[in-house]
């Protein structure tokens, strides 16, 4: 009798901000597939299953998709309950919707078990609401690193007047504030960049678009960050160990 795979979304980083749901999962779990960015405190929920890393970081070594999808798919046809554990949410660039058409396609049983995703969590550890009815009239979750390579629309992004939220940026920062300043966006638009959103090591700097890059630069902020673009980024609790440049 096969198995069964749960594609778990296991949060920003912080090892509390994890649901009941994915407790239970990774307690049942006979193999654990832990991704790179995962807090490993999250394992003591499953101290009876064997755990595999796959791990998968940008400009790193990484463990090939089309392996994780085989040996998912193996490790369930052989009965066995599989933890597919993935930072952030299992369906926000996490892959998690390729995984789930391969194992549909296998003939698998899954089950998705969504997660709080870094963009939001990031931009509330420093009192940043993505959404706030009298700044924006809604968020824009987007990746700056296409699998193509090709850049988003930044010109339709930037017109869309909404909180810009951007993963996987902080390689090509310089050209996406370029981009979005060409695109007509002010040089004052408020404008974040955090990075281990919801850890004790979190850090950020809170400044205009124009000064982001420079002021990364001199925070010494590396990858994965959080970017966040709009007039929220204005309530940001500046009181906090934030590097900040005072916006107008």
């Amino acid at each position: 009798m096969a198995g069964k795979v749960y594609l778990i979304g296991a949060g920003p980083g912080d090892p509390e901000l994890i649901t009941l749901k994915a407790v239970k999962a990774l307690q049942a779990a006979d193999v654990v597939l832990v991704d790179d960015l995962v807090n490993r405190a999250l394992l003591a929920h499953a101290p009876q299953a064997r755990i595999v890393e796959v791990g998968k970081r940008g400009g790193c070594k990484s463990t090939p998709q089309h392996f994780i999808n085989r040996l998912m798919v193996s490790l369930a046809e052989q009965g066995q309950t599989v933890a597919r554990l993935k930072g952030g949410d299992p369906f926000l660039f996490g892959r998690g919707g390729e995984e789930m058409l391969e194992l549909r396609a296998a003939g698998i049983a899954v089950d998705i078990i969504p997660g709080i995703t870094s963009g939001i969590a990031a931009a509330s550890a420093i009192g940043v609401p993505v959404t706030h009815r009298e700044y924006t009239h809604g968020v824009t979750l987007v990746t700056g690193h296409t699998r193509d390579g090709e850049p988003p629309n930044w010109q339709a992004l930037a017109a869309g007047g909404t909180t810009l939220v951007i993963y996987m940026g902080m390689k090509h920062l310089a050209s996406i504030v370029s981009e979005l300043l060409a695109a007509g966006l002010s040089a004052e638009t408020a404008a974040a960049a955090i990075q281990q959103g919801s850890l004790p090591e979190q850090q950020q700097v809170v400044t205009s678009l124009g000064m982001l890059p420079m002021a990364v630069k001199q925070a010494g902020l590396g990858s994965p960050a959080i970017i966040v673009v709009g007039d929220v980024v204005r309530l940001a609790q500046l009181n906090l160990d934030v590097a900040a440049v005072a916006v107008a």
